[in-house]
């Protein structure tokens, strides 16, 4: 089912309304564009405050793949909450991140980039979606991975 496309841009406020997660794991600020049950583009402004930069790398500080394909399903999972709007959701209900393939790094992540995502729905299956995901940072392509999210109990 459909919605209509809520008013943009989707603040961090709103966005911790429609996802569990939080700090330090809450991985996207803003949403810019939504196509409903089709696309989503969304942003991470990243920092030197990010926690995870005090270990990776001391005095050289990279953003760790994984977390960024963790918020491209994050994204994702924005991009299915949001097409929700009009249909009952399940409040009670997460979606986990369960396969991940074709992850690609084109470069790093460090701090002062504001990464932007492009995730598209690709298919759903019953209690699942399988997301195309790009990273770009500058325009320039920094990961891309198909990730598949699945319904937990």
């Amino acid at each position: 089912m459909s919605a209509t496309a809520p008013t943009m841009p989707v603040d961090v406020i709103r966005i911790q309304e429609l996802m569990p997660h939080r700090y330090p794991f809450l991985l996207i600020d803003r949403v810019l564009e939504l196509e409903p049950d089709k696309r989503i583009r969304a942003i991470k402004n990243v920092t030197i405050n990010e926690p995870f930069f005090v270990g990776h790398f001391p005095g050289h500080p990279v953003m760790p793949g994984l977390l960024v394909v963790e918020a491209m399903a994050q994204a994702g999972g924005l991009l299915s909450q949001l097409s929700l709007l009009d249909a009952p959701v399940k409040s009670d209900k997460l979606f986990y991140l369960v396969k991940v393939d074709n992850a690609r790094f084109n470069r790093m992540v460090v701090p002062g980039d504001q990464l932007e995502f492009e995730v598209v729905l690709k298919r759903t299956i019953r209690n699942m979606a399988q997301y195309d995901c790009l990273a770009r940072v500058d325009g320039k392509t920094v990961a891309s991975a198909d990730i598949l999210c699945a319904e937990g109990r």
